[in-house]
């Protein structure tokens, strides 16, 4: 056998880079530990109404290429789809507002309409953008789109994009560790509308989707990676709780399991691909800044509402879906009318229709204390509310909790995952990976994972068996 890696953590980034490896190098002895039941981390699909859904992450923005590749790769490249032509709305102020086009993540640009979803003040001021400057090393997206927009763009347009993105406040959100492009178009001098026109196809371009999908779900790459590593040699060990890392003479010692069975494991390298407390709890020892950076990274928490209407007396649903702003107060964030978002939900389902709701923000501590029956009841009336029609009872619906889900790219962001990188980068066989550090999305999880897996596998001594580095 050739050399031994423990990867700790099976969430999409422990798995692709665990796909990675064993891709390019058959010979390792790998095994993946997982302290959950099973893998996947926060993509999970449950059976409502049905039908096999995910009740996590559902997609992934089109334009990732390491997407595209690991799809190719395994064998996904014909279940590859795209949501259906349908907008998406607003629902501010109590009404439905398309969302307007020209916008970088909600951040208008000189050609942007925000007509209708600001009232008419808002409007004059957001057309007089005022002058902003990058002169410090970050700025929240708030103070930096508050100053040259006005605060309601901020409150109504950016933060509703945002926050499905992030579960975070848009006053504590790093501009540029969510919005790098817009950072780097910036930092050259140019105006945030000329840099947000930059980073936009032209007006009169043919549209394209923004996301992608598989028929199936997200959860069908989980499902795939499992068996690619699995096929490749590798080991999955689930319920398997690393508790400490060692080093010895010639590597690591990886000790898991219950305090009276540990199990220890040797490793030649070992991948930390576990989300931000647990990865400073792990590397204390070992790399004391990148644990102390790791443990300024907040989490936010949330749920996803799934619900199943039947379909004789569901309501037409207009759109895909709407997204609501913070400000409003409303017990839900945004709702997606999965039927209509997707044709494969909608021809794997009969007789019931399928939307979802999701609640919490970061900082909201409240909203996520109700039970399970309050949220689906909140996501139900809401939805109503939104539609303007009381919808039937559902024939069935599920609550998806997720404690601590969604990394908060706060302030300084940037300066915190250099201090990781460089520390982590002084420990011989020590990689991180994972949503903590460089974009929390599906793509930039794949493209963190594909890197990762290249930089071990430089280190590593050449083996006759080497096949294809990730690209």
């Amino acid at each position: 056998m050739g050399p031994r890696v423990v990867v700790i953590g099976g969430g999409l980034a422990g798995l692709a880079t665990a796909h990675h490896l064993l891709r390019a190098r058959p010979d390792l002895e790998l095994t993946l530990l997982d302290g959950a039941a099973r893998p996947g981390g926060k993509v999970r699909q449950q059976t409502v109404g049905g039908v096999r859904v995910d009740v996590g992450a559902e997609s992934v923005v089109a334009s990732s290429v390491a997407a595209r590749e690991l799809f190719a790769e395994l064998g996904l490249a014909e279940q590859v789809v795209h949501p259906e032509p349908v907008p998406a709305s607003f629902w501010s102020r109590g009404g439905r507002h398309a969302i307007p086009g020209r916008t970088f993540m909600g951040v208008p640009g000189p050609q942007t309409d925000l007509t209708g979803l600001l009232d008419e003040g808002e409007v004059a001021r957001a057309a007089q953008p005022a002058p902003f400057a990058l002169e410090s090393e970050d700025v929240t997206i708030a103070d930096a789109v508050g100053t040259v927009y006005g605060r309601a763009v901020v409150d109504r347009v950016v933060e509703p994009l945002l926050g499905g993105v992030y579960a975070g406040r848009v006053d504590h959100l790093s501009l540029r560790s969510t919005m790098p492009a817009l950072w780097a178009a910036m930092a050259g001098g140019r105006s945030m509308p000329t840099a947000v026109e930059s980073l936009l196809p032209p007006p009169h371009a043919t549209p394209r989707p923004r996301v992608m999908g598989l028929a199936g779900g997200i959860g069908v790459l989980v499902e795939a990676l499992h068996r690619s590593v699995v096929d490749a040699g590798g080991r999955i060990e689930t319920g398997a709780l690393v508790r400490r890392l060692e080093r010895t003479p010639t590597g690591w010692r990886v000790v898991s399991g219950a305090t009276n069975a540990e199990v220890a494991r040797e490793a030649d390298v070992i991948v930390v691909a576990t989300p931000a407390a647990a990865t400073s709890r792990l590397l204390a020892d070992h790399a004391a800044a990148a644990a102390s950076a790791l443990a300024g990274i907040e989490y936010a928490s949330m749920a996803v509402i799934t619900i199943a209407l039947p379909t004789v007396t569901a309501p037409p649903l207009p759109g895909s879906g709407f997204l609501v702003p913070a400000v409003d107060g409303r017990p839900i964030k945004a709702s997606t009318f999965s039927a209509s978002k997707w044709a494969w939900v909608r021809e794997a389902a009969d007789d019931v229709v399928l939307l979802r709701a999701s609640a919490g923000r970061a900082g909201e501590v409240v909203t996520l204390q109700r039970d399970d029956t309050e949220l689906i009841a909140d996501a139900l009336a809401e939805i109503g509310r939104a539609l303007g029609v009381d919808l039937p009872r559902p024939v069935d619906a599920h609550v998806q909790r997720w404690g601590g889900g969604l990394p908060q790219y706060d302030l300084g962001h940037t300066g915190r995952v250099a201090a990781v990188r460089s520390a982590v980068a002084g420990v011989p066989g020590l990689e991180v990976t994972g949503a903590a550090y460089d974009g929390v999305g599906i793509g930039a999880v794949l493209t963190d994972a594909a890197a990762t897996a290249t930089t071990i596998l430089d280190t590593l001594p050449p083996s006759s068996t080497t096949r294809q580095e990730p690209r």
